[in-house]
């Protein structure tokens, strides 16, 4: 896919780049209802965190070419599923982004209409690309006639730890995330998702402050948030459903008393900078973690 597409002048590209555990399924389905929004069939594309893998839990490039795998492998009409299956679509145009960067736009220029002013990538992995990923963004996808804009939720940082590592259980039990938490406290790619100051740091020396939107999982579900959430997506505002919230742990396991002590000691710095960085907006209950 080489040059540029025109159908994307002047549309708004959002990116969620986490966090991890932080509400981020709910949000795609509650932005893929919106009006003039558009959001991949692919909810998290992985595109920029594998050009800065340094933080990669896995190699995207190669489970992207699993995923496509899957739905080529499929029995019946081969043809009739890749025409009825946007999944599969998403997946060739996936594939096609290991080799060339354009395919990245034509993907979202292929789901876009004249309606859409808005496309959404929702990756939570790219909070651990560090600034130099997110210049990388900024001047990618500005220089192809979008304008960038990003959102980064946060959590309760001991209680988001403790969301993925049961998560990541789930996802594949015989390695024991869970039960193995004090080496996840040893591990960086893992510690680089809870490190909120690295993160929030790299991207105000990255982006405009009228560009980035940071919210709290906390409040992310109230009408102030979404109104703020839809001003900023420039999208109209429709009221969400936080019952309906998805890719809830199917793990159900308490902290640990010594592992919660061990999370907090740890992640105390990232307590202190958020309070001081966004001035007393962290919700109430962070300051009894």
């Amino acid at each position: 896919m080489a040059g540029r597409f025109p159908e994307l002048d002047g549309k708004t590209l959002l990116i969620c780049v986490g966090g991890m555990r932080c509400g981020t399924s709910w949000l795609y389905h509650y932005l893929a209802a919106l009006p003039g929004v558009a959001v991949s069939p692919i909810k998290e594309v992985h595109f920029f965190n594998a050009k800065f893998p340094v933080n990669s839990l896995t190699d995207m490039d190669a489970l992207a070419l699993k995923r496509l795998g899957i739905h080529a492998g499929r029995k019946g009409d081969p043809v009739k599923y890749l025409l009825g299956a946007p999944m599969y679509q998403a997946s060739i145009d996936r594939a096609q982004m290991i080799y060339d960067d354009m395919a990245y736009f034509g993907h979202f220029a292929r789901i876009s209409t004249p309606e859409t002013a808005t496309l959404c990538d929702i990756t939570p992995a790219y909070a651990a690309i560090g600034q130099p990923g997110f210049q990388y963004i900024r001047t990618f996808v500005a220089g192809h006639g979008l304008r960038p804009k990003i959102l980064f939720i946060m959590r309760d940082p001991v209680e988001r730890l403790w969301s993925q590592l049961r998560h990541m259980q789930t996802l594949n039990p015989a390695a024991g995330a869970a039960q193995r938490w004090r080496e996840a406290l040893r591990s960086a790619p893992i510690m680089a998702r809870a490190n909120y100051r690295a993160t929030v740091e790299a991207l105000d020396a990255s982006f405009s402050e009228a560009d980035v939107l940071y919210l709290f999982y906390e409040d992310l579900f109230t009408e102030a948030a979404l109104r703020r959430l839809c001003g900023f997506a420039g999208a109209p505002y429709r009221p969400g459903r936080a019952a309906e919230r998805a890719n809830a742990n199917a793990l159900e396991q308490d902290l640990p008393a010594d592992a919660r002590r061990a999370f907090h000691d740890a992640l105390a710095p990232q307590y202190a900078f958020c309070q001081a960085r966004f001035r007393g907006q962290t919700p109430r209950s962070w300051a009894a973690a």
